[in-house]
């Protein structure tokens, strides 16, 4: 067990990886949203991007399993499994972009895309149409494309629910059941083409410790009547980790 977490141990930098996961558990616990956008600019200025995504994806569905069993009684179920049908489809072709990123492009993306979503928010930017069935499953295979290539599951769908009449728990727990589905989809695309390894495996084990404890303070904080509160810390936590995961803060 030693020798299966010692190269993982080793890693320079691994103090940034645990300080962007508690971070990102904190913004989870209490926000449904955040994780991936707060932790990959911190793992990816230490980690080539397939590793990053490998420990995210591990650390991503150990801890939140308890927020699992809630998640679906307050859900609305048929829109998770357009969206996971949805992401099925698009998890695939961002792999195969992923496998061709140079690692600062990946930096790069990671960053630009949690702050394209962050000033979309802030504006309030949103869809005022209906929401159809169709769109539900664009948005999931759309949220698998970003899931696959820079492992940012969450921007189409929390943009989509800005316009939707759902209320705050429901939305919340369809964005957390969604999440692990795509992480389960993305971890088998990794298994199918070889690039499970077992350093970043053994990384995303060793990170749930802080996320899980991140994730479970930032629950029994949360309070729904101060949901906008937490909106904002959440943005502020994604906009410092998005600025300082940029390539040329290095």
């Amino acid at each position: 067990m030693i020798d299966f977490f010692a190269p993982a141990l080793a890693i320079d930098g691994l103090i940034w990886i645990v300080a962007g996961s508690f971070l990102a558990g904190l913004a989870r616990g209490f926000s449904g949203f955040g994780t991936a956008m707060i932790y990959l600019p911190f793992a990816a200025s230490v980690l080539p991007p397939v590793w990053a995504l490998t420990a995210l994806i591990v650390m991503d569905l150990i801890a939140p399993l308890f927020l699992i069993p809630r998640a679906l009684r307050d859900g609305h179920p048929p829109d998770i499994l357009r969206l996971a049908g949805g992401s099925l489809v698009g998890v695939p072709l961002g792999v195969a972009m992923l496998l061709v990123m140079a690692t600062d492009f990946f930096r790069y993306a990671v960053s630009s895309v949690a702050l394209l979503l962050l000033v979309a928010l802030v504006l309030g930017l949103r869809y005022r149409g209906v929401l159809t069935r169709a769109m539900v499953y664009g948005t999931g295979c759309l949220g698998g494309l970003l899931a696959g290539s820079i492992g940012i599951p969450g921007p189409p769908v929390i943009m989509l629910y800005m316009a939707s009449t759902l209320p705050a728990a429901a939305i919340r727990a369809n964005n957390t059941v969604y999440l692990v589905l795509a992480d389960l989809q993305i971890l088998g695309v990794f298994a199918i083409r070889g690039l499970l390894e077992s350093v970043p495996v053994a990384i995303g084990i060793m990170a749930t410790v802080p996320y899980a404890t991140g994730i479970g303070i930032g629950a029994l904080l949360f309070d729904p009547e101060r949901e906008l509160v937490y909106r904002r810390i959440a943005y502020a936590m994604i906009a410092l980790s998005a600025v300082s995961g940029l390539p040329f803060f290095d």
